[in-house]
């Protein structure tokens, strides 16, 4: 709920200032001054219990000198404060006006006692400085005592250090250049810059140093850069906390010095009721689903202060051969934490995920190259190449062949229809690839024409053809549904009230498998002699069937009970674990904002899915009667007054806060990784961390720079980084390295 400021003639209320408010007093005297300087007759008749409990008053009617900033989000009063900065006068200029809060007129007993009470106020304030100025002056010898010399060079010398780190992290600058024998250490390069260009610290400090010897050993330049991450850290860690309830997301695994790790991400809405996804940390993947479980614990509560009983959704965008450990991951989490929910993450295309999902070979080969080609065309030489081919392919239809070439643009093997997409361009990709292979012109290099020869071999065996239509087919059904999920918050409602729709539809193919297997295999079979592919059963299959002594199997019927039988029910079961009963309920909830409460005529029925969160609201015993009232207030607004359409707009709303249980209700509802990233101009924080690992061979890559780059624009203080580095390496600081001489010279 806003606070508005009770002083006459002052119109700041909370929501459009920064002002800090603060309560009359409960002591009855003080409050008696405060009501007497407001100027407020009808605030006379009310008790001090009254007036601290409905009154405020916002910074700019007292002294600064009274006022006290204990922390950047803390603003309190001294015990004496009393507020004596008022607007009296601006009434007068427009009599005609109608003032809530009357100005009561002054008798001479009145006058005399306030001028009485603002000396002795004045000749307080003034003791309240000079004392605090004593404090101040006294508090600072003791809390900062006085350093010497050394040390204060040494603090420059570290402020220069983290400046290049940061610098480091920003423009994604490896710590070490070049390739084997001619590497060069780019951390060395620019503190001899700096020192070229006139830093006195650095200077000072290496001056006596060997041309040839590096200045930072490999240890003190590790310990530097896990300052500087963990100071960037705790900032973000610091929003997450304040905004208690968050969700988990994870990203596809990464190698560092031949070990994988898992990129962590949190989802939160932050202070400002503004949704944000931050990159945190790196986590090692060794170890079974148990071991994982546990160190994400250790991760999120021992070092990060978080508790996972807060945690309300979990998105893991797993592919290959961890698909299966993180779905196991995913289970054991909502084993401890109920409300955990296991969703699909809003950064990748639904059949996207339930195809990379499937821990099936023939189809985890399909998207790895189905990767490998995305990562293959986004140079524009082998863009310009597939348009050309395409071009070619379909010159004698024009239309379809435009339609191609939109459909084939950056991208494209990320979107819902990439199967769809990939059918069509099948053969004018291997005639792309030939070309790239056969390299007339000379213009691609040998790993280039590798590559193609790769992708090629792949996109020539019959059974990833068969894979491929497969895919095709059976999602089909899920297309429309996915793409919901990644629209607007009306679409991600209807989403949710369509699934039984979907579900009967795969229902329906399974039922049916023998009719629908026999048109699939034949479109199969028409590509395949289209691309003159050979049809023909797996050469493994037929080699193990061999050694078995069974009889041959027919292709259709092979291809039947090791390809279409099992995508289909795998993505049915993944449909059905990935949208249970309680995922379903918590997207009904998003009923709540106002623009589908009006497509729906508000008749809306949240009430009977609130008891997913109903121990996260403030006051659930109330939430019928404030739904109802939340109901009334959008169904009888004005004409002139526009829906709100997105859980962002509803958030952003003033009056919100008067409705608290559905505040709370829209916060954790805006932090389920389903949802997508609303209002967002720049790129998310996974986008901007695979930029980084774009922007340099993998052998350079650093966990701690990675962290840095991506998270640019949080605000870092480079005196912390220098007092937390002085604390956790006191061994480093000059005065410890003189007491140590001090020592053996003893």
């Amino acid at each position: 709920m806003p606070n508005f400021c009770a002083a006459p003639n002052c119109t700041r209320k909370s929501t459009q200032s920064d002002l800090a408010f603060f309560r009359f007093p409960r002591d009855p005297e003080r409050c008696r001054i405060w009501v007497e300087n407001c100027r407020r007759a009808d605030l006379e008749a009310k008790t001090s219990d009254q007036l601290n409990k409905h009154y405020r008053l916002c910074a700019k009617h007292f002294d600064p000198a009274m006022v006290c900033k204990t922390s950047p989000y803390r603003t309190v009063l001294k015990d004496t404060a009393i507020p004596t900065i008022f607007d009296l006068t601006s009434h007068l200029r427009n009599p005609h006006t109608r003032h809530r809060k009357r100005i009561k007129e002054l008798t001479e007993e009145d006058i005399r006692r306030i001028k009485e009470r603002r000396l002795a106020s004045s000749v307080e304030q003034l003791a309240s400085k000079k004392d605090a100025a004593v404090e101040n002056s006294t508090s600072t010898n003791e809390d900062e005592p006085q350093l010497s010399t050394e040390e204060k060079e040494f603090r420059e010398y570290l402020r220069s250090l983290f400046e290049v780190v940061v610098m480091l992290g920003k423009q994604s600058i490896p710590l070490v250049a070049g390739k084997d024998e001619q590497m060069s250490n780019n951390f060395q390069a620019l503190l001899n810059y700096r020192m070229n260009a006139g830093d006195e610290a650095l200077r000072k400090r290496f001056q006596a140093t060997a041309v040839n010897k590096e200045y930072l050993s490999a240890t003190q330049q590790s310990q530097l850069l896990d300052v500087c991450e963990n100071t960037v850290r705790e900032e973000m860690l610091m929003e997450v906390r304040e905004s208690r309830f968050f969700s988990l997301v994870t990203g596809d695994l990464v190698e560092f010095s031949n070990e994988k790790h898992l990129p962590l991400f949190l989802r939160f809405v932050n202070q400002h009721n503004v949704l944000r996804e931050e990159f945190l940390d790196f986590m090692s993947f060794d170890g079974d689903e148990a071991a994982l479980v546990e160190r994400l614990e250790d991760q999120l509560t021992d070092r990060w202060g978080l508790s996972l009983e807060d945690c309300r959704g979990q998105a893991h965008k797993a592919t290959g051969t961890s698909t299966t450990k993180m779905k196991a991951v995913a289970v054991l989490l909502m084993d401890k934490y109920p409300l955990a929910l296991n969703m699909p993450c809003s950064h990748m295309a639904l059949n996207i995920h339930l195809a990379s999902s499937l821990p099936f070979p023939n189809v985890q080969v399909v998207m790895e190259t189905l990767r490998r080609i995305g990562a293959f065309f986004r140079t524009p030489y082998t863009q310009d190449e597939l348009e050309r081919a395409v071009y070619t392919y379909y010159q004698k239809n024009e239309e379809k062949g435009a339609t191609l070439k939109q459909a084939c643009g950056p991208g494209w093997t990320e979107r819902h229809n990439v199967f769809d997409v990939l059918l069509d361009m099948l053969p004018p990709l291997l005639l792309c690839m030939d070309n790239i292979r056969d390299n007339n012109d000379g213009k691609f290099a040998y790993s280039v024409t590798a590559d193609a020869y790769s992708v090629t071999e792949t996109l020539s065996d019959f059974e990833v053809i068969v894979t491929i239509v497969i895919l095709k087919n059976v999602l089909t059904f899920t297309r429309a549904f996915g793409r919901n999920l990644q629209g607007e918050t009306l679409d991600v409602f209807f989403a949710a009230n369509s699934l039984t729709a979907v579900l009967h539809s795969l229902n329906e193919v399974n039922d049916n498998i023998d009719v629908y297997h026999e048109f699939w295999y034949e479109e199969a079979v028409s590509m395949a002699n289209v691309m003159e592919i050979p049809v023909k059963v797996p050469r493994l299959f037929l080699r193990k069937q061999r050694a078995a002594d069974v009889g041959e199997i027919q292709a259709e019927a092979y291809f039947k009970e090791y390809v279409t039988v099992p995508v289909i029910t795998g993505i049915m079961q993944e449909v059905e674990d990935m949208f249970s009963e309680t995922n379903l309920k918590a997207l009904k909830c998003l009923s709540l904002v106002p623009a589908v409460m009006g497509q729906m005529k508000f008749n809306t029925t949240e009430e009977n899915y609130a008891d997913v969160y109903r121990n996260d609201l403030p006051n659930p015993e109330t939430l019928p009667a404030e739904l109802h009232c939340w109901r009334i207030k959008w169904k009888h607004r004005g004409k002139e007054v526009r829906l709100p359409t997105t859980i962002h707009e509803t958030l952003q709303l003033p009056d919100v806060k008067f409705f608290p249980n559905v505040n709370s209700f829209l916060k954790v509802l805006s932090a389920l990784p389903v949802l997508k990233l609303e209002d967002n101009k720049s790129d998310t924080a996974s986008e901007r961390l695979q930029a980084y690992f774009d922007s340099m061979p993998a052998k350079q890559w650093n966990k701690s720079l990675a962290m840095l780059n991506v998270n640019t624009h949080v605000k870092h203080d480079l005196d912390v980084m220098v007092d937390k580095y002085c604390r956790l390496y006191p061994e480093d600081d000059p005065e410890a390295e003189t007491e140590a001489e001090e020592d053996v010279a003893m």
